[in-house]
């Protein structure tokens, strides 16, 4: 039987200090059998999302040292930035890839935040498919409030977040894809809108998640977007979306951005995907 293979794509609360993103990248590397396929770090957002994979006790383990790291170095006591956010190491999810099951991410999920807890005095929250009740499956429910106003107890610690590095979100999921689009204007009304209109929770596209945010090094806004599942709402079919609603506000494109990886079917038709952010599985 051919050995299980696991992704992880963890976000850490920093996109500006280059040594602390290398730092964090050099932990996870340094565990044998883990592969980096993917860095990339953003300065308005001022966050940076790793993807790496390897068998499950290597991914396990570099999630582990890459979140101590983070808890040591990241100080969101200083940190400022457009998205959202509750912890240094913010979000981990965990996602099968080949001959591996959602609940078996899950399970190393728990196991992950157990150890982030005891070894390292950050709460845990769990989230989708590791999640402990249904309201805390969504991100957006767990991470409501912030690292300043959390409105939910952490499953594990607390309840008080840690004073420095807050608390961990750790889950497990299917594949997502983080799709941004930029606009060429700064009105951030217009940005906000189109997410409005577009986002499954305002009863747009299936399986879409958007927030408008201002770019103010690029002094642009952005429709922000993950994609839950692929197979409901085509990458192409949220492209022409926001094209279709800014243009109805006399707004073109600016650019498009892919954070992370896109598995080749979901970005087939679609130009705007880098041939080195194709996930071939």
């Amino acid at each position: 039987m051919a050995h299980p293979l696991i992704e992880c794509v963890p976000n850490f609360s920093e996109g500006r200090a280059a040594a602390t993103v290398q730092a964090i990248e050099g932990a996870i590397r340094s565990v044998s059998g883990v592969l980096l396929l993917r860095s990339e770090s953003d300065p308005d957002h001022n966050r940076s999302v790793i993807t790496f994979a390897g068998p499950p006790d290597a991914v396990a383990e570099g999630a582990l040292r890459g979140i101590a790291v983070a808890a040591e170095r990241i100080d969101l006591r200083c940190h400022t930035g457009v998205h959202p956010r509750i912890g240094a190491a913010d979000v981990v999810p965990f996602v099968p890839l080949e001959n591996a099951t959602l609940e078996e991410c899950a399970a190393i999920a728990r196991r992950t935040g157990e150890s982030v807890w005891k070894k390292l005095g950050v709460p845990v929250y769990f989230y989708e498919a590791a999640a402990r009740s249904p309201e805390r499956r969504p991100l957006e429910n767990v991470r409501r409030g912030g690292f300043e106003h959390p409105a939910l107890a952490p499953d594990l610690g607390g309840p008080a977040l840690h004073p420095s590095a807050g608390a961990c979100v750790i889950g497990a999921r299917k594949l997502l894809i983080a799709f941004n689009m930029n606009l060429n204007t700064n009105d951030l009304s217009i940005a906000q809108a189109i997410a409005r209109k577009i986002r499954a929770s305002s009863g747009g596209l299936p399986s879409v998640k958007a927030m408008g945010v201002p770019l103010a090094s690029r002094n642009q806004v952005q429709v922000s977007m993950n994609l839950t599942d692929f197979e409901q709402t085509s990458l192409l079919g949220v492209y022409e979306a926001v094209r279709q609603e800014a243009s109805l506000r006399g707004v073109t494109i600016a650019g498009t951005q892919i954070v992370g990886l896109v598995p080749r079917q979901a970005a087939l038709g679609c130009n705007f995907v880098p041939s080195n952010q194709i996930l071939e599985i």
